[in-house]
């Protein structure tokens, strides 16, 4: 019986015609769009030139799709990536049919490495400024954008969260299935909205800025935390062997957590 549950069967996008825009495309626009809003204030208070935010901007996006998807396949999928490497790069899928499928498949583990690669570099090019500088302004955004992130995986019906055997939770119609499972992306968005104000607060609030590294490092313990959380709710991305007691993505959460707590207790000179 699931009278209870909600039966989640959402349309593919919103038909405009020409094109059919996907939920999941919308929401990664609508990420990369409040985080520029959001770094045009930080720069501000800051007092970096705007013009800045150009380079910002480019070198983000490209490291977050690259990283996340090259993530998603040397984490999850590295025989894909030997046997396949043209999908992995390109959002085409040539067997058994060509057909447009998007960049489906991206890890939240590889965006964050390819971010933190990424503001090494634009530190070094553009900001001229050290790269934990930018990495403790560009994780406010980054966290916001992980909700939107997460809301297209549940509009999409993956990355889907374990059955509640239970006549609560979410029935994933599109799937072929009549039980309700956990809505684990929408247990994650809402942990990442609450990253994303103590990160807020803790900049425009205390004098932790002040302290380079401290953000980033608070950053990287809250929101692996949360992840580590919810992953107790997820279906394992890939097959997991039974006597493991935490799946993949937690082993790779672990030391994203212990790096964090590295960043903010560990000595460090003050910067304004």
């Amino acid at each position: 019986m699931t009278l209870l549950a909600i039966q989640w069967d959402p349309s593919l996008g919103i038909n405009l015609g020409v094109f059919t825009l996907r939920y999941y495309s919308l929401m990664f626009v609508v990420a990369f769009s409040l985080g520029l809003f959001l770094m045009k204030k930080i720069y501000k208070n800051d007092k970096i030139p705007l013009e800045k935010l150009d380079s910002l901007f480019i070198y983000t996006v490209v490291a977050t799709l690259v990283g996340a998807r090259l993530g998603h396949f040397l984490f999850y999928e590295p025989k894909f990536l030997i046997e396949k490497p043209l999908e992995v790069i390109l959002p085409f899928r040539f067997s058994p049919n060509f057909e447009f499928t998007g960049f489906r498949g991206l890890a939240s583990h590889g965006a964050a490495i390819g971010i933190i690669v990424a503001m090494y570099f634009y530190s070094k090019r553009v900001l001229k400024k050290p790269m934990l500088y930018i990495l403790d302004r560009v994780v406010i955004p980054v966290a916001i954008g992980g909700v939107f992130v997460r809301i297209g995986n549940f509009m999409n019906s993956e990355i889907i969260g374990k059955p509640t055997n239970s006549n609560f939770g979410v029935v994933f119609t599109q799937l072929g299935e009549d039980f309700p499972r956990h809505p684990a992306q929408l247990y994650e968005a809402f942990g990442y909205v609450i990253v994303f104000i103590v990160l807020w607060y803790t900049y425009w609030k205390t004098n932790k800025k002040e302290k380079i590294g401290y953000i980033f490092g608070l950053f990287m313990v809250l929101l692996w935390t949360v992840r580590f959380i919810v992953e107790f709710f997820k279906e394992a991305q890939v097959d997991e062997r039974a006597e493991w007691s935490l799946n993949t993505g937690q082993w790779l959460s672990i030391p994203m957590i212990l790096v964090g707590f590295y960043f903010m207790y560990r000595k460090t000179k003050t910067v304004k």
